[in-house]
């Protein structure tokens, strides 16, 4: 006859033991999720900026330290406006405060890695303008490819909050490293040889991969990119055999004319309506490239005028997606 007492018995501790099991399960639930709310009102708490913010507030913010001011150009000249939503910049176009926000705001979250020295001190003790360059990271996925993104400004100033802030913080959101160069308008091409050679050489620590890298730029940022996305300009310059060239130079509306048979694969986007980069001109490069062989798509969009960055809101939205189509096919 069976000892009911003893199967009773049993049948309790495993129940017992199955409670257990799905309180312990709870309780580590739990913490994770306590942990993951906690990190999330921590980054909340950090995302301070609003579209009313002043512009000063930004500059000066405890968390960014010195490079606070590269921002922002350091030649105010150039730029105007009290608070975010009335950020202007010379020659741009389609300024969008949302986004202006929200780099801000990824820059504050992310204020203890996200900017980078190309210059040792010592060499910016030697030329104190060193001082005004450096590269903000828009981290991707560790060991995806690299983009440097370069705003223009007619080699007078660097628009990098509209012209290259928005293509890095994206190409980021997509998986890849993006990083924005702050440069010295007369020293430009100087300055992103270095921050190549900078990937380059720290690319282990930065988690990044150096194979099929892309240079990206708007304006004066496009002339850039196309020079050293040239295989002799980019040996030239960095004086390096052993740093590759880009897989694609991805350009913005410039006037940029010179071709070579040793130009990277060009994808090219520009407004019909701009009068300081003629789309026609643009489009003539392109056709000289696609002749010597060389990988090249064109885009102009009608009526749209010059500076339109990532073109949210106009016919030239999406473009960014269209150009790492590009990119990837080309890598």
């Amino acid at each position: 006859m069976p000892n009911f007492a003893a199967v009773k018995l049993h049948e309790t501790m495993k129940l017992m033991t199955c409670f257990a099991m799905i309180m312990a399960a709870m309780t580590t639930g739990l913490c994770a999720c306590t942990e993951k709310m906690e990190r999330t009102e921590e980054i909340e708490a950090q995302q301070i900026f609003t579209r009313t913010t002043r512009i000063s507030d930004v500059i000066n913010d405890p968390a960014f330290g010195d490079w606070g001011r590269l921002i922002f150009p350091v030649d105010e000249g150039y730029w105007s406006g009290e608070t975010l939503e009335d950020l202007r910049l010379v020659w741009y176009n389609y300024i969008d405060p949302n986004k202006t926000v929200e780099i801000c705001n990824y820059l504050k979250v992310h204020a203890d890695s996200v900017f980078l020295d190309i210059y040792t001190e010592a060499e910016k003790q030697a030329d104190p303008q060193k001082r005004n360059t450096g590269l903000f990271f828009f981290r991707g996925n560790p060991g995806a490819p690299f983009a440097v993104c370069n705003a223009g400004g007619a080699f007078a100033y660097v628009g990098a909050m509209h012209d290259s802030f928005p293509h890095a913080l994206e190409l980021s959101k997509l998986g890849y490293n993006a990083f924005a160069l702050i440069y010295r308008p007369d020293d430009a091409y100087e300055d992103l040889a270095r921050a190549i050679t900078y990937i380059h050489d720290h690319a282990d620590e930065l988690g990044v991969s150096t194979s099929g890298y892309s240079l990206w730029g708007g304006s004066a940022g496009a002339r850039m990119a196309a020079v050293l996305g040239n295989a002799n300009y980019l040996y030239q310059l960095t004086g390096r055999e052993d740093i590759p060239q880009a897989s694609a130079v991805i350009m913005q509306y410039t006037g940029y004319s010179t071709v070579s048979p040793q130009d990277a694969a060009t994808y090219a986007c520009v407004g019909t309506s701009d009068g300081i980069a003629p789309w026609r001109t643009m489009q003539r490069r392109l056709q000289s490239l696609s002749a010597l062989g060389i990988p090249t798509e064109f885009h102009a969009y009608d009526r749209l005028p010059h500076g339109f960055g990532l073109g949210t809101g106009t016919v030239a939205e999406g473009w960014l997606t269209d150009a790492v189509r590009f990119w990837e096919e080309n890598r």
